[in-house]
Protein backbone atom coordinates (compact mmCIF):
# COMPACT_ATOMS: atom_id res chain seq x y z
CA UNK A 1 0.00 0.00 0.00
CA UNK A 2 2.73 2.52 0.83
CA UNK A 3 4.84 1.68 -2.48
CA UNK A 4 7.97 3.98 -2.54
CA UNK A 5 7.08 6.94 -5.37
CA UNK A 6 9.43 8.60 -7.98
CA UNK A 7 12.58 10.81 -6.02
CA UNK A 8 12.22 14.01 -6.93
CA UNK A 9 15.83 16.04 -7.24
CA UNK A 10 16.50 18.52 -4.71
CA UNK A 11 19.29 20.27 -2.78
CA UNK A 12 21.49 18.62 -1.17
CA UNK A 13 20.70 17.44 3.17
CA UNK A 14 22.70 19.52 5.75
CA UNK A 15 24.21 15.52 6.23
CA UNK A 16 27.56 17.39 7.78
CA UNK A 17 25.40 19.27 10.36
CA UNK A 18 23.08 15.87 11.07
CA UNK A 19 26.88 14.17 11.46
CA UNK A 20 27.97 16.74 13.94
CA UNK A 21 24.65 16.93 15.91
CA UNK A 22 24.17 12.85 16.59
CA UNK A 23 28.16 12.81 17.28
CA UNK A 24 27.45 15.21 20.09
CA UNK A 25 24.38 13.41 21.46
CA UNK A 26 26.08 9.63 21.62
CA UNK A 27 29.26 11.44 23.50
CA UNK A 28 27.03 13.29 25.73
CA UNK A 29 25.31 10.20 26.25
CA UNK A 30 28.28 7.90 26.64
CA UNK A 31 29.82 10.75 29.07
CA UNK A 32 26.55 10.52 31.30
CA UNK A 33 26.10 6.85 31.32
CA UNK A 34 29.38 6.73 32.53
CA UNK A 35 29.55 9.46 34.79
CA UNK A 36 26.41 7.92 36.65
CA UNK A 37 28.23 4.17 36.34
CA UNK A 38 31.13 5.36 38.23
CA UNK A 39 28.82 7.40 40.83
CA UNK A 40 27.31 3.90 41.71
CA UNK A 41 30.05 2.21 41.29
CA UNK A 42 31.11 3.38 45.38
CA UNK A 43 30.27 -0.39 46.78
CA UNK A 44 30.64 -2.35 44.36
CA UNK A 45 28.79 -2.53 40.70
CA UNK A 46 25.78 -4.69 41.89
CA UNK A 47 23.10 -6.24 39.58
CA UNK A 48 20.71 -3.55 41.20
CA UNK A 49 23.24 -0.98 40.30
CA UNK A 50 23.12 -2.18 35.86
CA UNK A 51 19.54 -1.64 36.29
CA UNK A 52 19.77 1.63 37.24
CA UNK A 53 22.29 2.65 34.75
CA UNK A 54 19.93 1.13 32.21
CA UNK A 55 16.51 3.08 33.25
CA UNK A 56 19.11 6.57 33.31
CA UNK A 57 19.98 5.34 29.60
CA UNK A 58 16.22 4.94 28.48
CA UNK A 59 15.61 8.28 29.67
CA UNK A 60 18.42 9.75 28.00
CA UNK A 61 17.97 10.33 24.39
CA UNK A 62 14.83 12.78 25.11
CA UNK A 63 16.94 14.73 27.65
CA UNK A 64 19.97 15.00 25.77
CA UNK A 65 18.55 15.52 22.32
CA UNK A 66 16.82 18.28 24.11
CA UNK A 67 19.56 20.18 25.29
CA UNK A 68 22.28 20.71 22.28
CA UNK A 69 18.98 21.29 20.14
CA UNK A 70 18.85 24.15 22.41
CA UNK A 71 22.29 25.44 22.37
CA UNK A 72 22.45 24.99 19.24
CA UNK A 73 19.57 27.04 18.52
CA UNK A 74 21.02 29.91 21.28
CA UNK A 75 23.86 30.00 18.98
CA UNK A 76 22.06 31.13 16.17
CA UNK A 77 19.88 33.32 18.11
CA UNK A 78 23.05 35.27 19.39
CA UNK A 79 25.39 35.31 16.13
CA UNK A 80 23.18 35.03 12.87
CA UNK A 81 22.03 37.85 11.33
CA UNK A 82 18.98 35.86 10.05
CA UNK A 83 17.98 33.43 12.60
CA UNK A 84 15.15 32.35 10.16
CA UNK A 85 17.09 32.38 6.86
CA UNK A 86 19.83 30.70 8.46
CA UNK A 87 17.55 27.16 9.28
CA UNK A 88 14.81 27.77 6.87
CA UNK A 89 16.61 29.48 3.69
CA UNK A 90 13.30 29.99 1.70
CA UNK A 91 12.09 32.05 3.96
CA UNK A 92 15.17 34.52 3.06
CA UNK A 93 15.02 35.34 -0.50
CA UNK A 94 10.56 36.41 0.50
CA UNK A 95 10.55 40.11 1.15
CA UNK A 96 7.07 40.66 1.62
CA UNK A 97 6.04 42.40 -1.69
CA UNK A 98 5.65 39.25 -3.69
CA UNK A 99 1.88 38.92 -5.58
CA UNK A 100 -0.22 36.35 -4.22
CA UNK A 101 -1.09 34.16 -7.67
CA UNK A 102 -1.25 30.98 -5.96
CA UNK A 103 -4.94 29.08 -4.78
CA UNK A 104 -5.02 28.77 -0.77
CA UNK A 105 -7.94 26.69 0.82
CA UNK A 106 -8.09 27.44 4.33
CA UNK A 107 -9.44 24.33 5.81
CA UNK A 108 -10.68 24.39 9.56
CA UNK A 109 -11.15 21.21 11.36
CA UNK A 110 -13.89 21.22 14.01
CA UNK A 111 -15.85 18.42 15.87
CA UNK A 112 -18.33 19.46 19.09
CA UNK A 113 -17.18 23.09 19.03
CA UNK A 114 -18.80 26.01 20.04
CA UNK A 115 -19.55 26.98 16.17
CA UNK A 116 -18.94 31.10 17.68
CA UNK A 117 -15.91 30.64 19.57
CA UNK A 118 -14.54 29.00 15.99
CA UNK A 119 -15.39 31.53 13.84
CA UNK A 120 -14.61 34.30 16.31
CA UNK A 121 -10.68 33.02 15.59
CA UNK A 122 -11.03 32.71 11.79
CA UNK A 123 -13.10 35.84 11.18
CA UNK A 124 -9.85 38.74 12.63
CA UNK A 125 -7.46 36.63 9.53
CA UNK A 126 -10.18 36.51 7.44
CA UNK A 127 -10.94 40.12 7.23
CA UNK A 128 -7.19 40.69 7.17
CA UNK A 129 -6.81 38.90 4.01
CA UNK A 130 -9.41 41.01 2.47
CA UNK A 131 -8.00 44.55 4.00
CA UNK A 132 -4.71 43.05 1.93
CA UNK A 133 -6.89 42.74 -0.96
CA UNK A 134 -5.94 39.31 -2.11
CA UNK A 135 -9.11 37.03 -0.61
CA UNK A 136 -10.21 35.96 -4.23
CA UNK A 137 -6.89 33.67 -3.52
CA UNK A 138 -8.37 32.02 -0.87
CA UNK A 139 -11.70 29.87 0.02
CA UNK A 140 -12.78 29.11 3.40
CA UNK A 141 -13.67 25.28 4.44
CA UNK A 142 -14.65 24.08 7.34
CA UNK A 143 -14.88 20.48 7.75
CA UNK A 144 -17.26 18.94 10.55
CA UNK A 145 -16.71 15.58 12.21
CA UNK A 146 -19.52 16.69 14.42
CA UNK A 147 -21.42 13.78 15.65
CA UNK A 148 -24.48 15.37 17.45
CA UNK A 149 -27.59 16.45 15.13
CA UNK A 150 -28.95 18.91 17.20
CA UNK A 151 -25.05 20.67 17.80
CA UNK A 152 -24.59 20.08 14.07
CA UNK A 153 -27.85 21.82 12.99
CA UNK A 154 -26.56 25.18 15.54
CA UNK A 155 -23.27 24.91 13.54
CA UNK A 156 -25.03 24.75 9.98
CA UNK A 157 -27.36 27.89 10.66
CA UNK A 158 -24.07 29.83 12.18
CA UNK A 159 -21.57 28.87 9.02
CA UNK A 160 -24.77 29.62 6.70
CA UNK A 161 -24.79 33.21 8.07
CA UNK A 162 -21.07 33.69 7.71
CA UNK A 163 -21.58 32.65 4.39
CA UNK A 164 -24.15 35.01 3.68
CA UNK A 165 -22.33 37.82 5.69
CA UNK A 166 -18.96 37.35 3.41
CA UNK A 167 -20.69 36.79 0.31
CA UNK A 168 -18.97 38.31 -2.79
CA UNK A 169 -15.52 38.87 -0.50
CA UNK A 170 -14.55 35.06 0.45
CA UNK A 171 -15.90 32.12 -0.70
CA UNK A 172 -17.19 29.74 2.30
CA UNK A 173 -18.12 25.82 2.12
CA UNK A 174 -19.27 24.07 5.22
CA UNK A 175 -19.41 20.23 5.11
CA UNK A 176 -20.60 17.71 8.00
CA UNK A 177 -19.62 14.13 7.45
CA UNK A 178 -21.99 11.71 9.00
CA UNK A 179 -19.07 8.75 9.88
CA UNK A 180 -15.96 10.49 10.63
CA UNK A 181 -14.09 7.60 9.69
CA UNK A 182 -9.90 8.05 9.88
CA UNK A 183 -10.78 10.88 12.73
CA UNK A 184 -9.11 14.39 11.55
CA UNK A 185 -6.72 12.93 8.82
CA UNK A 186 -9.63 11.23 7.64
CA UNK A 187 -11.62 14.81 7.68
CA UNK A 188 -8.54 16.07 5.24
CA UNK A 189 -8.34 13.38 3.00
CA UNK A 190 -11.96 13.93 2.33
CA UNK A 191 -11.34 17.54 1.60
CA UNK A 192 -8.88 16.60 -0.79
CA UNK A 193 -11.34 13.82 -2.71
CA UNK A 194 -13.58 16.32 -2.90
CA UNK A 195 -11.86 19.77 -3.63
CA UNK A 196 -8.63 19.22 -3.83
CA UNK A 197 -7.77 19.63 -7.15
CA UNK A 198 -9.62 23.10 -7.09
CA UNK A 199 -6.37 24.53 -4.82
CA UNK A 200 -2.53 24.52 -5.12
CA UNK A 201 -2.14 24.91 -1.42
CA UNK A 202 -4.29 23.98 1.88
CA UNK A 203 -3.34 25.86 5.00
CA UNK A 204 -4.93 23.54 8.17
CA UNK A 205 -6.03 24.77 11.25
CA UNK A 206 -7.99 23.90 14.27
CA UNK A 207 -10.91 25.14 15.91
CA UNK A 208 -8.78 26.93 18.52
CA UNK A 209 -5.93 27.89 16.09
CA UNK A 210 -5.39 31.59 15.20
CA UNK A 211 -3.27 32.91 12.56
CA UNK A 212 -2.67 36.61 11.71
CA UNK A 213 -3.55 37.69 7.73
CA UNK A 214 0.13 38.49 7.79
CA UNK A 215 1.48 35.20 8.66
CA UNK A 216 -1.07 33.32 6.21
CA UNK A 217 0.38 35.31 3.21
CA UNK A 218 4.02 35.08 4.50
CA UNK A 219 3.23 31.07 4.46
CA UNK A 220 1.85 31.38 1.23
CA UNK A 221 4.46 33.22 -0.69
CA UNK A 222 7.22 31.06 0.86
CA UNK A 223 5.47 27.86 -0.75
CA UNK A 224 5.36 29.77 -4.21
CA UNK A 225 8.93 30.84 -3.71
CA UNK A 226 9.84 26.85 -3.60
CA UNK A 227 8.16 24.70 -5.67
CA UNK A 228 9.96 22.14 -3.64
CA UNK A 229 8.42 22.47 -0.46
CA UNK A 230 5.69 20.38 0.48
CA UNK A 231 5.16 21.40 4.26
CA UNK A 232 5.51 24.51 6.22
CA UNK A 233 4.68 24.39 9.42
CA UNK A 234 4.36 27.91 11.60
CA UNK A 235 5.75 28.38 15.17
CA UNK A 236 2.71 27.87 17.38
CA UNK A 237 2.96 29.52 20.43
CA UNK A 238 0.01 29.60 23.05
CA UNK A 239 -2.63 32.46 23.44
CA UNK A 240 -2.54 34.54 26.58
CA UNK A 241 -4.37 32.70 29.42
CA UNK A 242 -6.10 33.89 32.90
CA UNK A 243 -5.98 29.97 33.89
CA UNK A 244 -2.88 29.87 35.99
CA UNK A 245 -1.69 26.18 34.73
CA UNK A 246 -1.75 27.45 30.79
CA UNK A 247 -0.40 30.81 31.66
CA UNK A 248 2.44 28.96 33.42
CA UNK A 249 2.97 26.19 31.10
CA UNK A 250 2.80 28.68 27.86
CA UNK A 251 5.27 30.92 29.16
CA UNK A 252 7.75 27.91 29.42
CA UNK A 253 6.51 26.96 26.26
CA UNK A 254 7.35 29.81 24.42
CA UNK A 255 10.81 30.32 25.83
CA UNK A 256 11.36 26.63 24.95
CA UNK A 257 9.94 26.30 21.46
CA UNK A 258 12.26 29.45 20.17
CA UNK A 259 15.50 27.94 20.81
CA UNK A 260 14.49 23.99 20.53
CA UNK A 261 12.96 24.58 16.83
CA UNK A 262 15.47 27.04 15.62
CA UNK A 263 18.45 24.55 17.14
CA UNK A 264 16.30 21.11 15.51
CA UNK A 265 15.70 23.38 12.65
CA UNK A 266 19.47 23.72 12.19
CA UNK A 267 20.37 20.02 11.31
CA UNK A 268 16.54 18.33 10.49
CA UNK A 269 16.69 20.60 7.49
CA UNK A 270 14.37 19.80 4.68
CA UNK A 271 13.38 16.61 7.05
CA UNK A 272 11.03 19.08 9.66
CA UNK A 273 8.22 18.80 11.51
CA UNK A 274 4.43 18.61 11.24
CA UNK A 275 2.35 19.27 14.04
CA UNK A 276 -0.88 19.07 12.66
CA UNK A 277 -2.17 22.61 12.53
CA UNK A 278 -0.83 26.43 11.74
CA UNK A 279 0.74 25.16 8.55
CA UNK A 280 0.64 25.07 4.83
CA UNK A 281 0.69 22.11 2.62
CA UNK A 282 0.96 21.53 -1.26
CA UNK A 283 -1.70 19.73 -1.90
CA UNK A 284 -0.93 17.62 -5.47
CA UNK A 285 2.17 15.65 -3.77
CA UNK A 286 -0.07 14.93 -0.37
CA UNK A 287 -2.90 14.01 -2.19
CA UNK A 288 -0.38 11.41 -3.73
CA UNK A 289 1.93 10.49 -1.29
CA UNK A 290 0.62 11.14 2.27
CA UNK A 291 -2.30 8.62 1.98
CA UNK A 292 -2.93 6.72 5.57
CA UNK A 293 -3.56 3.46 5.91
CA UNK A 294 -5.50 1.49 8.16
CA UNK A 295 -3.22 -0.42 10.96
CA UNK A 296 -4.07 -4.01 10.75
CA UNK A 297 -5.06 -6.54 14.11
CA UNK A 298 -1.49 -7.27 14.59
CA UNK A 299 -0.57 -3.46 15.40
CA UNK A 300 0.06 -2.54 19.17
CA UNK A 301 -3.09 -0.24 18.34
CA UNK A 302 -4.77 -1.28 15.02
CA UNK A 303 -7.02 0.98 12.96
CA UNK A 304 -6.75 4.37 11.86
CA UNK A 305 -3.52 6.23 12.39
CA UNK A 306 -4.46 8.79 15.16
CA UNK A 307 -1.00 11.01 15.15
CA UNK A 308 -1.40 11.29 11.80
CA UNK A 309 0.71 14.17 11.73
CA UNK A 310 4.08 13.34 11.71
CA UNK A 311 3.47 10.11 9.41
CA UNK A 312 2.07 13.05 6.58
CA UNK A 313 5.51 14.43 7.17
CA UNK A 314 7.58 11.68 6.40
CA UNK A 315 5.35 10.07 3.40
CA UNK A 316 5.86 13.86 1.86
CA UNK A 317 9.69 13.25 2.61
CA UNK A 318 9.63 10.30 1.34
CA UNK A 319 8.09 11.37 -2.07
CA UNK A 320 10.94 13.96 -2.50
CA UNK A 321 9.03 17.14 -0.87
CA UNK A 322 10.78 19.45 1.50
CA UNK A 323 8.89 19.65 4.77
CA UNK A 324 10.65 22.51 7.01
CA UNK A 325 9.40 25.17 9.90
CA UNK A 326 9.06 28.77 9.97
CA UNK A 327 10.41 29.58 13.45
CA UNK A 328 8.84 32.85 14.01
CA UNK A 329 6.97 33.93 16.80
CA UNK A 330 4.04 36.33 16.99
CA UNK A 331 1.57 35.16 14.25
CA UNK A 332 0.42 31.86 14.95
CA UNK A 333 -1.19 30.81 18.33
CA UNK A 334 -3.57 27.83 19.71
CA UNK A 335 -5.25 27.12 23.19
CA UNK A 336 -3.47 25.11 25.91
CA UNK A 337 -5.67 23.08 28.12
CA UNK A 338 -6.74 25.47 31.28
CA UNK A 339 -6.05 22.24 34.32
CA UNK A 340 -3.71 19.85 34.63
CA UNK A 341 -6.41 17.17 34.24
CA UNK A 342 -7.22 18.16 30.50
CA UNK A 343 -3.22 18.45 29.89
CA UNK A 344 -2.71 14.73 30.88
CA UNK A 345 -5.98 13.77 29.09
CA UNK A 346 -4.56 15.80 26.03
CA UNK A 347 -1.22 14.26 26.58
CA UNK A 348 -2.09 10.34 26.77
CA UNK A 349 -4.05 10.81 23.05
CA UNK A 350 -0.89 11.93 21.97
CA UNK A 351 0.48 9.25 23.74
CA UNK A 352 -1.78 6.53 22.15
CA UNK A 353 -1.65 7.93 18.96
CA UNK A 354 2.37 8.03 18.92
CA UNK A 355 2.72 4.30 20.35
CA UNK A 356 0.78 3.33 16.45
CA UNK A 357 4.52 4.67 14.95
CA UNK A 358 6.09 1.37 15.99
CA UNK A 359 4.04 -0.34 12.96
CA UNK A 360 5.57 2.23 10.72
CA UNK A 361 9.21 1.71 11.48
CA UNK A 362 9.81 -0.74 8.36
CA UNK A 363 7.59 1.81 5.73
CA UNK A 364 9.41 1.58 2.41
CA UNK A 365 11.39 4.08 1.30
CA UNK A 366 12.23 6.39 4.05
CA UNK A 367 14.66 8.92 5.02
CA UNK A 368 16.75 7.85 8.02
CA UNK A 369 15.82 11.34 9.48
CA UNK A 370 12.84 10.14 9.03
CA UNK A 371 12.87 6.68 10.81
CA UNK A 372 14.61 8.90 13.77
CA UNK A 373 11.63 11.15 13.95
CA UNK A 374 9.02 8.07 14.59
CA UNK A 375 11.64 7.08 16.77
CA UNK A 376 12.17 10.23 18.86
CA UNK A 377 8.02 10.28 19.13
CA UNK A 378 8.46 7.03 20.72
CA UNK A 379 10.86 8.16 23.50
CA UNK A 380 9.16 11.19 24.14
CA UNK A 381 6.62 8.60 26.12
CA UNK A 382 8.81 5.83 26.64
CA UNK A 383 11.27 7.64 29.00
CA UNK A 384 8.75 8.11 31.30
CA UNK A 385 8.94 4.85 32.88
CA UNK A 386 12.76 4.98 33.16
CA UNK A 387 12.37 7.92 35.60
CA UNK A 388 9.72 6.25 37.52
CA UNK A 389 11.72 2.86 37.35
CA UNK A 390 14.54 5.46 39.00
CA UNK A 391 12.86 6.88 41.58
CA UNK A 392 11.26 3.60 42.45
CA UNK A 393 14.41 1.18 42.31
CA UNK A 394 16.87 4.20 43.45
CA UNK A 395 14.44 4.99 46.51
CA UNK A 396 14.54 1.56 47.81
CA UNK A 397 18.38 0.70 46.79
CA UNK A 398 19.43 4.24 48.66
CA UNK A 399 16.94 2.79 51.82
CA UNK A 400 18.95 -0.78 51.86
CA UNK A 401 22.33 0.97 51.88
CA UNK A 402 21.08 3.08 54.49
CA UNK A 403 22.82 6.72 55.89
CA UNK A 404 26.50 4.79 56.35
CA UNK A 405 26.35 2.57 53.34
CA UNK A 406 28.33 3.48 50.27
CA UNK A 407 25.35 3.50 47.73
CA UNK A 408 26.97 6.24 45.55
CA UNK A 409 30.09 8.77 45.11
CA UNK A 410 28.95 12.16 46.82
CA UNK A 411 30.34 14.33 44.70
CA UNK A 412 30.00 12.22 41.61
CA UNK A 413 25.88 11.97 42.06
CA UNK A 414 26.16 15.35 42.81
CA UNK A 415 27.44 16.50 39.03
CA UNK A 416 25.55 14.07 37.19
CA UNK A 417 22.18 15.68 39.02
CA UNK A 418 23.45 18.94 38.46
CA UNK A 419 23.99 18.37 34.90
CA UNK A 420 20.37 16.62 34.64
CA UNK A 421 18.94 19.44 35.90
CA UNK A 422 20.96 21.69 33.42
CA UNK A 423 19.80 19.89 30.13
CA UNK A 424 16.08 19.51 31.87
CA UNK A 425 15.72 23.75 31.43
CA UNK A 426 18.47 23.96 28.88
CA UNK A 427 15.76 24.89 25.97
CA UNK A 428 13.77 27.61 28.32
CA UNK A 429 17.39 28.82 30.19
CA UNK A 430 18.45 29.74 26.73
CA UNK A 431 15.93 31.68 25.30
CA UNK A 432 15.59 33.72 28.96
CA UNK A 433 19.64 34.64 28.37
CA UNK A 434 18.60 36.02 25.09
CA UNK A 435 15.76 37.87 26.17
CA UNK A 436 17.51 39.10 29.34
CA UNK A 437 20.42 40.44 27.15
CA UNK A 438 18.40 42.48 25.00
CA UNK A 439 16.02 45.36 26.35
CA UNK A 440 13.51 45.64 23.63
CA UNK A 441 13.03 41.79 24.39
CA UNK A 442 12.52 42.58 27.92
CA UNK A 443 10.32 44.79 27.51
CA UNK A 444 8.10 42.51 25.27
CA UNK A 445 7.60 40.19 28.22
CA UNK A 446 6.45 43.38 30.46
CA UNK A 447 10.18 44.20 32.17
CA UNK A 448 13.03 42.34 33.43
CA UNK A 449 11.54 41.90 36.92
CA UNK A 450 8.35 40.20 35.43
CA UNK A 451 10.39 37.69 33.28
CA UNK A 452 12.59 36.80 35.69
CA UNK A 453 9.71 35.98 38.26
CA UNK A 454 7.61 34.15 35.32
CA UNK A 455 11.23 32.33 34.53
CA UNK A 456 10.90 30.87 38.41
CA UNK A 457 7.33 30.64 38.71
CA UNK A 458 7.57 28.11 35.90
CA UNK A 459 10.90 26.13 36.93
CA UNK A 460 9.08 25.35 39.57
CA UNK A 461 5.74 24.53 38.38
CA UNK A 462 7.90 22.47 35.47
CA UNK A 463 9.70 20.26 38.53
CA UNK A 464 6.21 19.44 39.56
CA UNK A 465 4.43 18.72 36.37
CA UNK A 466 7.47 16.82 34.59
CA UNK A 467 7.11 13.97 36.83
CA UNK A 468 3.20 13.61 36.76
CA UNK A 469 3.39 13.47 33.53
CA UNK A 470 6.21 10.95 33.51
CA UNK A 471 3.70 8.80 35.88
CA UNK A 472 0.76 9.20 33.83
CA UNK A 473 2.65 7.82 30.88
CA UNK A 474 3.61 5.14 33.02
CA UNK A 475 0.38 3.97 34.00
CA UNK A 476 -1.51 4.67 30.53
CA UNK A 477 1.38 2.74 28.64
CA UNK A 478 0.72 -0.43 31.13
CA UNK A 479 -2.71 0.09 30.22
CA UNK A 480 -2.26 -0.11 26.87
CA UNK A 481 -0.05 -3.20 27.06
CA UNK A 482 -2.99 -4.70 28.68
CA UNK A 483 -5.29 -3.35 25.71
CA UNK A 484 -7.16 -0.94 27.02
CA UNK A 485 -7.09 2.54 25.16
CA UNK A 486 -8.21 6.22 25.51
CA UNK A 487 -11.03 8.19 23.13
CA UNK A 488 -10.58 11.04 21.44
CA UNK A 489 -13.54 13.34 21.86
CA UNK A 490 -13.94 17.52 21.85
CA UNK A 491 -11.19 19.19 24.30
CA UNK A 492 -12.63 21.15 27.45
CA UNK A 493 -10.77 24.12 26.81
CA UNK A 494 -12.57 26.95 29.14
CA UNK A 495 -11.43 28.29 32.10
CA UNK A 496 -12.70 25.92 35.01
CA UNK A 497 -11.95 24.81 38.98
CA UNK A 498 -11.37 21.56 39.50
CA UNK A 499 -12.62 20.26 42.70
CA UNK A 500 -10.61 18.96 45.21
CA UNK A 501 -12.61 15.54 44.69
CA UNK A 502 -11.89 15.58 40.80
CA UNK A 503 -8.79 15.73 41.41
CA UNK A 504 -8.45 13.20 44.06
CA UNK A 505 -10.15 10.26 41.70
CA UNK A 506 -8.03 11.11 39.28
CA UNK A 507 -4.47 11.68 40.83
CA UNK A 508 -4.24 9.28 44.14
CA UNK A 509 -1.69 7.25 42.35
CA UNK A 510 0.66 9.78 41.79
CA UNK A 511 0.10 11.17 45.43
CA UNK A 512 0.86 7.61 46.54
CA UNK A 513 3.80 6.89 44.89
CA UNK A 514 5.39 10.40 45.70
CA UNK A 515 4.65 10.05 49.37
CA UNK A 516 5.50 6.71 49.38
CA UNK A 517 8.82 6.95 48.11
CA UNK A 518 9.56 10.16 50.06
CA UNK A 519 8.35 8.37 53.42
CA UNK A 520 10.62 5.30 52.53
CA UNK A 521 13.42 8.05 52.45
CA UNK A 522 12.79 9.69 55.61
CA UNK A 523 12.82 6.53 57.33
CA UNK A 524 15.95 5.16 56.26
CA UNK A 525 17.69 8.04 54.87
CA UNK A 526 16.94 11.42 54.97
CA UNK A 527 19.73 13.08 53.37
CA UNK A 528 18.74 11.75 50.02
CA UNK A 529 15.22 12.98 49.74
CA UNK A 530 16.16 17.07 48.28
CA UNK A 531 16.87 14.55 45.07
CA UNK A 532 14.39 12.36 45.45
CA UNK A 533 12.32 15.54 45.26
CA UNK A 534 13.46 15.60 41.05
CA UNK A 535 11.02 12.97 40.28
CA UNK A 536 8.41 12.07 43.86
CA UNK A 537 7.86 16.09 44.58
CA UNK A 538 5.28 16.61 41.77
CA UNK A 539 3.35 13.71 42.15
CA UNK A 540 3.27 14.31 46.03
CA UNK A 541 2.00 17.31 45.19
CA UNK A 542 -0.33 16.70 42.46
CA UNK A 543 -3.63 17.01 43.79
CA UNK A 544 -3.51 20.62 45.19
CA UNK A 545 -1.12 21.74 42.04
CA UNK A 546 -4.27 21.15 39.67
CA UNK A 547 -7.00 23.09 42.48
CA UNK A 548 -4.48 25.82 42.81
CA UNK A 549 -3.46 26.09 39.43
CA UNK A 550 -7.23 25.59 37.92
CA UNK A 551 -8.05 28.72 40.70
CA UNK A 552 -9.85 31.73 38.82
CA UNK A 553 -8.14 33.91 41.71
CA UNK A 554 -4.69 32.58 41.07
CA UNK A 555 -5.06 33.12 37.36
CA UNK A 556 -6.46 36.58 37.91
CA UNK A 557 -3.67 37.38 40.79
CA UNK A 558 -0.85 36.17 38.29
CA UNK A 559 -2.15 38.27 34.99
CA UNK A 560 -1.94 41.10 37.03
CA UNK A 561 1.25 40.99 38.53
CA UNK A 562 2.57 40.43 35.29
CA UNK A 563 3.88 36.82 36.10
CA UNK A 564 4.35 34.92 32.96
CA UNK A 565 3.09 37.98 30.55
CA UNK A 566 3.60 37.26 26.96
CA UNK A 567 4.55 39.63 24.41
CA UNK A 568 1.28 39.57 22.98
CA UNK A 569 -0.16 40.92 26.30
CA UNK A 570 1.30 43.99 25.83
CA UNK A 571 1.37 44.56 22.47
CA UNK A 572 -1.41 41.93 21.12
CA UNK A 573 -1.45 41.70 17.02
CA UNK A 574 -4.98 43.09 15.47
CA UNK A 575 -6.57 39.69 15.23
CA UNK A 576 -5.60 38.83 18.88
CA UNK A 577 -7.28 42.05 19.64
CA UNK A 578 -10.14 41.54 18.05
CA UNK A 579 -10.48 38.27 20.52
CA UNK A 580 -10.75 40.68 23.53
CA UNK A 581 -9.18 37.80 25.61
CA UNK A 582 -9.83 38.45 29.30
CA UNK A 583 -5.93 38.16 29.76
CA UNK A 584 -4.88 40.96 27.29
CA UNK A 585 -7.57 43.09 28.72
CA UNK A 586 -6.87 42.69 32.28
CA UNK A 587 -2.74 43.06 31.87
CA UNK A 588 -3.22 46.00 28.85
CA UNK A 589 -5.28 47.34 32.10
CA UNK A 590 -2.33 46.50 34.46
CA UNK A 591 0.53 48.00 32.43
CA UNK A 592 -1.34 51.41 31.49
Amino acid sequence: MLERPAPIVIDAPPTGRRVLFFTLVALTMAGMIALLAYALSAGGFSPGDLLLVLLFTITLPWLVIGFWNAAIGFAIMRFARDPVAAVTPSAGRVSGHEPIVSSTALVVCIRDEPPERVIRHIAPMIEGLIAHGVAQHFHLYVLSDTSDLAHAAIESRHFSELASAWRGRMALTYRRRDINTGFKAGNVRDFCDRWGDQHEHMLVLDADSLMTADAVLRLVRVMQANPQLGILQSLVIGMPSTSAFARTFQFGMRLGMRSYTIGSAWWQGDCGPYWGHNAIIRIAPFMMHCHLPALPESALIDGHILSHDQVEAVLMRRAGYEVRVLPEEGASFEQNPPTLIEFIRRDLRWCQGNMQYWHLLAIPGLKWISRYQFVFALVMFLGSPGWIGLLVFGSIAAAFAGPGGAFIHPAVGLLVFGLVLIMHFAPQVATAIDVLTRASLRRRFGGGFRFVAGLVTWMLFFLMLQPIMWFSHTIFLGRLLAGRSVGWGPQARDDHQVPWSLAARQLWPHTLLGVSSLGLLAATIPAAIPFALFVAGGPALSIPLAVVTASPAVGRAMVRLGIGRLPEETAPPREMAALALPAVELASGQHA
